[in-house]
């Protein structure tokens, strides 16, 4: 899979992905990261990138001929490539969305800066997507979040793909507590069904954990997990007794 960040600031995108198991997974060719630098494709001799909004109002907005070249520099390699803006205006971001995006061969993030990008550049991007409820900078951070949350869903992006499986939101759910040595940490014991050697239990013991972490964190999460019946009435009886 490549991915492709239209970007102001190459180097803000491609040193953090260097590291750790996606740096590892990049240089196996799981994935690749194309960063393209939107100043290259200016206009004039100055690389202008930004001018004043019409109108009025504070801050500059990026130019729309320079972002819109670089779209099309892409598009005369592939005209299959899913172009994506990141904006506060976008749909939620989520683990489900990160699955649909793994399935595309080829993914282009357009990064804005300061006050926004030309509206006119929207007629060739694909969708608008938004990883929070809040202003940054510019789009390089939710950029790379997107390549985080996407690359590690892709086969062989981790060791071990039941890491992804049993990852928080991979079924909609929140995911179970986690514990390691020592056995007893300032005053506070692991619970005894992880140290049973009993697997059956211990599986049964965070399904429940998952199940009762989500109704008490993200209530929201359940009303689209594909829950089986037992699940919903042990949901129901723990509710009528909280």
């Amino acid at each position: 899979m490549v991915f492709y960040v239209l970007t102001l600031f190459p180097e803000m995108v491609l040193q953090p992905l260097k590291f750790s198991v996606l740096g590892k997974a990049m240089e196996s060719g799981v994935f690749r990261v194309e960063a393209i630098n939107i100043r290259e494709f200016a206009l004039d001799k100055h690389k202008t990138i930004d001018d004043y909004p019409y109108g009025g109002g504070q801050g500059m907005i990026m130019k729309p001929e320079p972002v819109m070249r670089a779209i099309k520099f892409l598009l005369d390699q592939d005209p299959k490539i899913w172009f994506i803006m990141l904006t506060p205006q976008g749909i939620s971001f989520s683990q489900s969305t990160a699955r649909r995006l793994s399935k595309f061969k080829k993914l282009a993030l357009i990064c804005g800066r300061y006050e926004g990008i030309d509206e006119r550049v929207m007629g060739y991007v694909n969708e608008e997507i938004s990883i929070g409820d809040y202003v940054l900078t510019g789009g390089e951070f939710a950029a790379l979040v997107v390549i985080d949350c996407v690359a590690r869903v892709l086969p062989n992006a981790l060791h071990r793909a039941e890491s992804v499986q049993e990852e928080s939101f991979s079924e909609d759910l929140l995911e179970y507590p986690q514990y390691t040595r020592p056995p007893l940490f300032e005053g506070k014991e692991v619970p005894q069904v992880l140290l049973s050697g009993n697997h059956k239990e211990i599986e049964k013991w965070r399904r429940k954990e998952t199940l009762l972490r989500t109704w008490v964190r993200r209530p929201d999460l359940l009303k689209r997990a594909k829950l089986r019946e037992e699940e919903k009435k042990f949901l129901r009886e723990f509710e009528n007794g909280y």
